[in-house]
């Protein structure tokens, strides 16, 4: 069998994704997820006497280890299936990412398997983030003088 032939087979026989169900999957899930993340941090000034930048802080402790604690169990991959890119793309996909390099890699050891490999996906999300800043401070410096 041919490489043209085996590509026919494949494209033939996987699966065809919705992209507009998906869309707006991602966009109320989205939408709740920011609704649940503003009653977390309400209930936390609310409970706790927290100033908004401390409760919203607190919040983020509660998304990152919840999102790494359910990693842990094996279940946020199901919870992506329904909620799609809502639950990824927040804080919660970047705990993900790190957590799961981390039970990946637990085996191999402390320095070679978790130090080494804990960023493989993370760093990434790390280097973009801090060059756009960067170019984004640039730029409103040229700006805003």
């Amino acid at each position: 069998m041919k490489k043209e032939e085996y590509k026919k087979i494949v494209k033939k026989h996987t699966p065809k994704e919705n992209r507009l169900v998906n869309a707006l999957t991602s966009f109320v899930m989205g939408g709740l997820f920011g609704i649940l993340a503003q009653a977390v941090t309400d209930l936390y000034r609310y409970w706790f006497n927290l100033t908004i930048a401390d409760a919203t802080t607190w919040m983020l402790i509660t998304f990152i280890f919840l999102a790494s604690l359910l990693t842990a169990l094996g279940i946020f991959d199901r919870l992506v299936t329904y909620f799609k890119s809502a639950l990824i793309i927040p804080i919660t996909g970047f705990a993900h990412s790190m957590t799961s390099a981390a039970l990946d890699y637990k085996s191999d050891g402390m320095v070679t398997g978790l130090g080494a490999n804990c960023f493989k996906l993370a760093g990434s999300v790390i280097l973009f983030g801090i060059i756009s800043a960067f170019i984004l401070v640039i730029i409103g410096v040229i700006i805003y003088g």
